[in-house]
This record gives C-alpha cells, structure tokens and sequence, in this order.
C-alpha cells in the first residue's frame, strides 16, 4: 500500500487532481483509496472512500468553540489527531494498492504547524510515501510568483520531510489539449517557472528581474532552486493531460521506476 499526499496552495486544483489519479490508476487495473483529510470541504469532485469529515467538521467546530473559519480550520486539523486510529484502520480495510490523501486547502494548516507532520507520520506509518505539490498554472506565469511558489515548495519540503513531486496543474488554460500534445513547448513560453528550470535559461536573468534583493542572491537561490526541486510534471487534471507523466515520477519514487504492472501487492501491513 503506497500513499500519495496531494497538496498545494487554496485554488491548485487539489480535490480535483485527487479524483482524476484515482481513476487514472483504477484504468490501468489497479485500486485506488480516496482520503479527504480536509474537514472544511463543502462539496467534492469524488467520492471519498475515507471521510475525515465523519469525526470533524469545520462548521461544527466553528458554532461549538466560537471561532472564525480560520481558527476553527487550525482547531479542526488540530483535532485530527486524536482520530489517527480510526482512519488509519478504515485505510487498511480498502486493502488498495495506492491511497490518494486529498489535504487540506490551505497548505500552511498542515505543513507548517507541529501537528501536520506529526498527522501525516502517524497516518502513514510503515508505508511508502509520495507527495505531490500542486500548483495553478496561472499563479506561476510570473517571475515573482514563480520563485515564491519555489521557495515554498523547498520549505515544505524541509517540514514534510517526504519526497516531493512538483506539479503544474490548469495547463489547459494556457493551451488547449490537442495544442499541448502537438507542442508542449508552448508550455515553457507561457509558464515562466517551467522556463526558470531549463537547464539553458540563465540563472543571472533571474537575478535581473529581482528588484529588492541583490541579483546575486537571486541567482544562487535560482541554482540551489534547480537542484532541490528538479523537474515540474505539467498536467490538467481536468482534462486529463499528463497524468502518465505525472505516475512515471510517482513510481520511480515510490517503487524505484517500476511499472504498474509490477506493483506489490496491496495488504494490511
């Protein structure tokens, strides 16, 4: 049983993405867990198969401690905790050989708080782990969104402490499907944090166009950027694009490049 953490900034297409590797996976023969682990989630594109929902709820949480949506989403979360057992045991009874976990909304919740990880590691333990980092293709079309979106996808990857997957989701926003499939150069043209990654775009132009940090920090942190996150899988969860791609990374973290085909068999650990 091999877990895939999806996450990303509100708006990156999380839940969606969730269903769609779900299906792809189910496509190919295989069986897939779907676990909304978000317990302010109003509506899903799927049906999940393990509901954190079931124990807390946002809202109730909200009218019972008197909190704001925000405080109530940490108490939420926080609350999480205390259920591990539960969901890890509603997990194993589904015996599938992958488990999407649909995370919470707001990345910050999760993985920049001392519960998140510890969460994660209790929900997980004992088994192969993957996340992928999803982002919205819009939100990186810009130098300055670009490297921000960069530098926190290293800083969660220092708190997840996981292997880590950076993805660009919404690409059928820049271009349609068809177009992708014929060039996908298209997507380097228009998705400027696609282009600060290729090995022939100068660093020392990215240290150009920062305007209130030396461009010699900008350059280095563009180089030591390129090492820790490496290659970006464009994909459209909506459409369906690039999700080939997006397992290939995924099983050659996971099961060192093995093909689905030779995928371990799901079991209770």
């Amino acid at each position: 049983m091999y877990f895939i953490l999806v996450m990303g900034p509100a708006g990156s297409g999380k839940s969606t993405l969730t269903a769609a590797i779900s299906q792809w996976i189910e496509d190919h023969q295989m069986s897939a867990t779907r676990v909304n682990l978000d317990p302010a989630a109003e509506v899903l594109p799927y049906v999940p198969d393990v509901d954190v929902r079931r124990y807390v709820r946002t809202d109730d949480v909200m009218v019972k401690e008197g909190l704001g949506p925000n405080g109530a989403l940490v108490a939420s979360v926080d609350l999480l905790i205390n259920y591990v057992a539960e969901l890890v045991e509603e997990i194993y009874e589904t015996r599938a050989n992958y488990v999407i976990v649909d995370m919470p909304g707001q990345l910050e919740i999760v993985a920049f708080r001392r519960i998140g990880p510890q969460l994660i590691n209790e929900l997980t333990r004992g088994s192969k782990v993957a996340s992928i980092f999803l982002t919205d293709a819009r939100l990186v079309a810009q130098p300055a969104s670009a490297f921000s979106i960069l530098l926190l996808i290293m800083s969660t990857l220092y708190r997840m402490n996981t292997p880590l997957i950076p993805a660009v989701n919404k690409v059928d926003l820049v271009a349609s499907k068809e177009l992708l499939e014929k060039n996908p150069e298209v997507l380097e043209e228009n998705i400027y944090l696609l282009k600060m990654l290729r090995d022939d775009y100068s660093c020392l132009e990215v240290g150009s166009l920062s305007y209130y940090i030396d461009s010699d920090v900008s350059a280095g942190l563009c180089r030591i950027l390129r090492q820790v996150v490496g290659e970006v899988v464009p994909v459209s969860a909506k459409e369906f694009y690039g999700l080939d791609d997006l397992y290939a990374k995924i099983q050659q973290v996971l099961a060192g490049g093995e093909d689905y085909l030779t995928e371990e068999p799901s079991g209770v650990l």
